[in-house]
């Protein structure tokens, strides 16, 4: 059977691809190896977020004295928080299910390859089944990258050490957790353990944490989780990993901590190995499939979308490009964006932030004002958060006083943070936002207090 679109992969980009070409009336195959929901769903943002509410629940009630509230002999069940965390995420799974059969989407599961193209079209083929697509989106995602690190392969071996998927199907709390790397994946799975009761220690190549977020706003967060007992090593190399104990070297020196579990937490990489983009000549970059804006790769017909392009490896973005990709398709003129992309970690407090920061502003030579304004402007946020000390920086453009970034460390930063988004997406000016009413008391008030600084 030919089909208008094969879709490979079946994470954000994949599913949700495949479901606006199911409606818009493509003929659509989608091919999935695991579970449909990819990464995201099943390893990764909703098991994780998972936890991490559980986390921020029972922190809330051993804290919740200083609200006037008294509650005793607390505890955190971490095997009814696993049990809870499959029950949403076959929920969820079951849904997307749903939404693509709604759409006319086929569902096949087994690891697509591309054999080649003929009259027809491209070729696919699944466990040795062949399929035809007039058109190709490749949503095969990204893995873990395992760095070629003494001792990791054989700990993975032997289950003491662990990537994003096995971590969150840990059935008993490590005493001691190490996490290599201080990205956004190992800092909210040390919010998660840190508060069930390991004692956490991530190891960071580089001299902060959190990448290239906000610098300022990443060093809070690092003295929100030392409060909690987070160990920091800064500036490290991991060297070996063996009997039990992580062996690091800061400045020629040479350490070692010992670890129950150890999270190899370092960064993802492209999945482009094995699917046959070299069978149509498809090119890519430090393996990342190239593409421009429309999604189209350089062959015809081939669109790409999510963490397989290495663009912009967050869910959401992978959304917003499938669709992309799916209105030219259908020959409706479509461009991704990249400019105001909001990232959170769900920590607690949450980080959130979209656009420029101070450091991206300087090394692209933009000339900025900056208002710095402590959450406590807030009502709701001082009357909910006992001791807090969030911030939230807001960036405006020198000479067109348009808004080019927000950045924030608070409770329902995640939740407020697509508003900031939608402004600078419409390039709106600092006199166009004191324009806007917002809910009061909201912790959102916070941007239109900051505004006003300008």
């Amino acid at each position: 059977m030919v089909y208008d679109l094969i879709v490979i992969g079946g994470g954000p980009a994949g599913y949700l691809g495949a479901e606006r070409a199911g409606h818009a009336g493509l003929n659509t195959l989608l091919i999935e190896k695991r579970e449909v929901g990819g990464v995201c769903l099943n390893e990764g943002c909703i098991p994780s977020k998972t936890l991490l509410y559980s986390a921020k629940m029972y922190d809330n009630a051993r804290f919740s004295e200083k609200y006037g509230v008294v509650s005793e002999k607390v505890t955190l069940d971490h095997n009814k928080v696993i049990n809870r965390k499959n029950k949403v995420v076959k929920t969820l799974v079951a849904g997307v299910k749903a939404q693509l059969k709604k759409n006319n989407v086929t569902l096949v599961q087994g690891t697509g390859v591309i054999t080649g193209r003929n009259n027809e079209g491209y070729e696919v083929k699944v466990d040795g089944e062949s399929y035809i697509g007039k058109k190709l989106l490749i949503a095969t995602g990204s893995v873990p990258i395992i760095p070629p690190i003494p001792g990791v392969k054989e700990g993975i071996e032997k289950g003491w050490v662990l990537t994003n998927r096995e971590i969150l199907d840990l059935k008993e709390i490590p005493d001691k957790l190490v996490i290599v790397g201080g990205g956004v994946i190992g800092l909210e799975m040390a919010s998660y353990f840190n508060s069930a009761g390991s004692k956490v220690t991530i190891i960071e190549m580089l001299d902060h944490i959190a990448g290239n977020n906000d610098r300022e706003i990443s060093n809070l967060l690092m003295k929100n989780y030392e409060k909690k007992g987070i160990t920091f090593k800064l500036s490290s190399k991991v060297t070996e990993l063996k009997d039990g104990t992580v062996v690091y070297e800061i400045g020629g020196q040479t350490y070692t901590v010992e670890a129950d579990k150890v999270l190899m937490s370092v960064g993802r990489r492209p999945a482009t190995e094995n699917i046959g983009l070299e069978n149509i000549g498809v090119e890519t970059e430090r393996r990342a499939i190239k593409t421009d804006l429309r999604g189209q790769t350089n062959v015809p017909g081939v669109y790409a979308a999510g963490d397989v392009n290495g663009r912009s490896m967050l869910a959401h973005t992978a959304y917003r490009e499938a669709e992309v990709c799916v209105n030219n398709m259908i020959g409706k003129k479509d461009i991704m964006r990249y400019n105001a992309i909001p990232y959170v970690i769900y920590t607690n407090p949450e980080v959130a932030g979209v656009g420029e920061t101070e450091e991206s502003a300087k090394e692209k030579g933009m000339e900025v004002d900056v208002a710095n304004i402590s959450m406590r402007y807030s009502g709701r946020y001082l009357a909910e958060n006992e001791g807090g000390d969030g911030i939230c920086k807001i960036l405006v453009e020198k000479k067109t006083r348009r808004l080019v970034g927000v950045h924030m460390i608070a409770n329902y930063a995640s939740e407020i943070i697509y508003g900031a988004a939608a402004m600078i997406e419409m390039e709106m000016r600092v006199d166009d936002i004191k324009e806007i009413v917002f809910p009061h008391p909201t912790v959102s008030e916070i941007i239109r207090e900051g505004i006003f600084f300008f």
